[in-house]
């Protein structure tokens, strides 16, 4: 990757799971970023389920909304239920967009990864859920590389993925958003 500035990216796993594979894919991202990207890992533990009538946000949402909009982009790592996005996933970004005109990812760089202890593919529909839903919010979805992580259950130790080839792909993904963010801020 070519010398650059720095670049500050907000990273969450849409799963609350404490050994999620996804959580995994952040912690390897951010222990093995460059220099220059600095990965900020968000939980959504402590973010309540929406609901348009609260008007007053909680705490933990408008830190969660800061974070997104302080960040030069964002990283989501997914799991797939059901052949789409997990809830907890889906109301974190309902958060994050609300209230109308006060939108997190508006201009953002976005990019999607995703983990499965099954098949290959496992997170594909899910990454494509969220890139129509980023479409939608003004957000950027880098497209390319997709990244799509199957048999995770035989590559993670300690919470952080540990064969050569998955470690090269979060690499690979995080270098990419980096250039996708510093394009979109020219």
């Amino acid at each position: 990757m070519l010398r650059m500035e720095k670049v500050k990216i907000a990273a969450f796993a849409g799963s609350l799971r404490k050994d999620s594979f996804n959580k995994a894919i952040i912690n390897t991202a951010k222990k093995y970023a460059p220099e220059n990207i600095e990965i900020e890992i968000l939980e959504l533990e402590n973010i309540p389920l929406f609901n348009q009538d609260i008007v007053d946000f909680p705490q933990s949402v408008k830190i969660f909304k800061d974070k997104i909009k302080g960040a030069d982009a964002v990283l989501i790592a997914t799991p797939e239920y059901n052949r789409s996005i997990p809830g907890v996933l889906k109301n974190a970004i309902d958060w994050a967009s609300r209230p109308y005109g006060d939108n997190s990812f508006d201009d953002k760089a976005v990019a999607t990864i995703g983990a499965s202890g099954g098949a290959i593919i496992g997170t594909a529909v899910a990454q494509y859920h969220l890139r129509q839903i980023f479409s939608f919010l003004n957000a950027h979805p880098l497209e390319r590389p997709q990244v799509f992580i199957g048999g995770a259950g035989n590559k993670v130790e300690n919470g952080l993925f540990v064969d050569d080839d998955t470690v090269e792909l979060i690499k690979d993904l995080v270098e990419k958003l980096a250039e996708w963010a510093l394009r979109l801020k020219k």
